[in-house]
């Protein structure tokens, strides 16, 4: 019996070949149904260059010639609706190129859930869910990321926290949900990054390898486990960042690589498809049918798994032609240049098209370079983004927090130089997983000192980012102090936290937190050069920084005083523009933290005495190696 049955329509093609269809995942991929009363699994797949397309699986006893697809017209489509064939079936495509006899068996591009690693099979699958999270979601909308406290927490789900009493096993993301809620309330985050969850064949790539690009991986559970975890986390009041990596692709076999017999999806020539830095695949972004493939995928996690932003991994590889290449290696634009113009014009495409559509949500660029503009509106000549990784900041902190404090003086423009280019875009200052991995060793570890002055740098590193401008992220383990770097076959060292040390670490990150959200001097105007000002940025003798942080009300200022020496100073003399009681609301320095509980015995009146431009001055007493907060509220 032949079953008629498509769910592309003309509009539909036409869009997808116009690079314009932005939910192809309802389309394409296979899809359980019921035709005539017969239930079983439509499937779909874009193949142009292939002779003859088969669906193989147990179901067919992998039969490579049993079920084969029909044509859609002349849009290399290949489709058909096979009875009997129900959710958890495993299958693949059997496509036999129309070039060179080439036959392999491929996993389903649009799959919604594949085999466990190493298996490589595609999985039919129902993702229908019952979400709770309804009220997270009409708030998002209302909501401007921009003016409010992000605080995102950075975190590998294979390696937070495992079972040792299971052969060290993973948790399922249902195991996760609670743990990792609880945790994050606790500590007063705002939002959780997941590294990629995109199904990926090497764990080792901790994701950043992708094969399938709309299946959360199988290692942890189903999608519907993965919807839970989301889920959860949302009516916990915690937001959830999804990696995206559009930049390259795995070249295993089964993946997208040569799908029909021809680069598909990637550039025949290796000098645009072929990416050194990691023996991967680049996208053909001048290729329309790609454009929507990776449009529909970045909608198919903010639509099915209300992702409420995407942190695109690796921006400066795909704005540069000759990223990590030598000459000879690369070729140029039709203009002669070096920038990868059709990969700017889907980046722009992207930002357009996921916030018009999703209010509320979230872009972040992973870009490493001074493009000019990132996170600025494309009508502007931006490509868009909501936020960008402040790259620059993060490398030159930890050089200078790496130095001995008595070399410090010599390195004291790695803290000020920020202030060149602070506002020119909209900056979180990252401490990531790319800084504790591969022999850097942990935050911790890259501290000087003795014991007690490690934990007193870390809390001081810690104190300067929550109070420099610019949303925060820090990768797990940080927030505790972790001694050994990050490894992704190991549980976090959690019985640290039973060290008053390591605590005091987390209570400090836990009051750090808590702060910048109740406090819209430090978040509102992170964007703003009116929110902040520097006091005196020019005191190396003494390796001490002292600046302001205003919000959109006048109302509230916070100075914020950093030494960087071992060595407390006292009756430091720091000019305010008010008088009146300035409060002293946090301090690394305080005995609960671990540190030695210098201070200001809660709080410092401003003497009517200019300093530093200003008509007030406050004596201070500089705990070492702190940062120490102090809140003026109006007179």
């Amino acid at each position: 019996m032949r079953y008629d049955v498509s769910l592309l329509s003309g509009q539909d093609l036409h869009f997808f070949n116009e690079g314009t269809h932005c939910r192809l995942y309802e389309r394409l991929g296979s899809h359980p149904m019921t035709v005539d009363g017969e239930e079983g699994t439509c499937f779909a797949v874009w193949a142009p260059n292939a002779g003859n397309v088969f669906v193989t699986g147990k179901f067919n006893g992998w039969n490579p010639a049993a079920k084969p697809l029909r044509p859609k017209g002349d849009s290399g489509i290949w489709e058909g609706f096979i009875p009997g064939v129900r959710p958890g079936a495993v299958y693949k495509y059997h496509i036999v190129s129309q070039h060179g006899g080439y036959r392999f068996d491929k996993a389903d591009p649009f799959a919604s859930y594949s085999q466990v690693p190493p298996d490589t099979g595609s999985i039919v699958w129902d993702l229908r869910y019952e979400w709770g999270d309804r009220a997270w979601m009409e708030e998002r909308r209302r909501h401007n990321p921009l003016q409010s406290p992000i605080a995102i927490y950075e975190m590998h789900l294979g390696s937070w926290m495992r079972v040792p009493e299971e052969g060290n096993r993973m948790l399922t993301y249902r195991e996760v949900a609670p743990r990792l809620a609880e945790y994050l309330r606790q500590l007063k985050f705002t939002h959780v990054q997941f590294l990629p969850v995109m199904e990926h064949p090497f764990y080792g790539s901790w994701g950043y390898q992708v094969a399938g690009y709309f299946a959360p991986t199988s290692r942890y559970g189903t999608p519907q486990d993965f919807m839970y975890l989301i889920d959860y986390l949302h009516q916990h009041g915690i937001g959830v960042i999804l990696d995206w990596v559009p930049s390259h692709f795995t070249k295993d076999g089964h993946g997208l690589t040569y799908f029909d017999g021809t680069h598909l999806f990637e550039h025949a020539d290796a000098r645009l498809g072929h990416h050194p830095d990691w023996d991967t695949k680049i996208f053909n972004y001048g290729r329309y049918e790609v454009q929507s493939f990776l449009l529909s995928s970045a909608y198919y996690w903010l639509d099915v798994f209300h992702a409420d932003g995407l942190r695109v991994d690796a921006v400066a590889s795909m704005l540069y032609l000759d990223y990590s290449r030598n000459d000879g290696e690369w070729l140029s634009n039709r203009y002669g240049g070096k920038e990868n113009l059709e990969a700017i014009a889907f980046l722009r495409r992207f930002n357009e098209n996921v916030h018009k559509d999703h209010g509320g949500i979230i872009t972040f660029a992973e870009e490493s370079t001074a493009w000019p503009m990132v996170s600025r509106p494309t009508y502007v000549g931006g490509l868009g983004f909501g936020m960008k990784w402040d790259m620059g900041w993060l490398h030159d902190m930890l050089e200078y927090i790496s130095e001995d404090p008595i070399y410090r003086k010599y390195h004291h423009g790695r803290l000020s130089f920020r202030r060149i280019y602070a506002f020119s875009e909209n900056f979180v200052l990252p401490l990531s997983h790319d800084e504790v991995v591969h022999g850097k060793g942990s935050l911790l570890g890259k501290m000087p000192g003795n014991e007690w002055q490690k934990f007193a740098n870390l809390r001081l590193l810690l104190g300067y980012m929550y109070g420099q401008p610019g949303k925060k992220l820090l990768f797990m383990g940080g927030e505790f102090g972790q001694r050994r770097e990050w490894n992704h076959d190991q549980s976090l060292d959690w019985h640290l936290l039973q060290h008053a040390t390591h605590a005091g670490v987390a209570r400090w990150v836990e009051d750090l937190n808590r702060t910048y959200r109740g406090t819209p001097a430090l978040h509102e105007l992170d964007f703003d050069p009116a929110g902040f000002d520097w006091i005196d940025c020019s005191d190396m003798e003494q390796s001490v920084l002292s600046f302001i942080r205003r919000g959109c009300s006048t109302d509230e200022i916070v100075l914020v005083v950093c030494n960087f020496t071992p060595i407390p100073r006292h009756n430091y003399r720091v000019g305010v523009p008010r008088g009146g009681f300035w409060q002293e609301i946090l301090n690394s320095d305080g005995r609960e933290y671990g540190g030695s509980g210098q201070g200001n015995m809660g709080g410092v009146q401003a003497a009517p005495m200019p300093s530093h431009g200003r008509p007030y001055t406050l004596t201070l007493a500089v705990p070492p190696l702190a940062a120490v907060f102090f809140n003026s509220a109006s007179p």
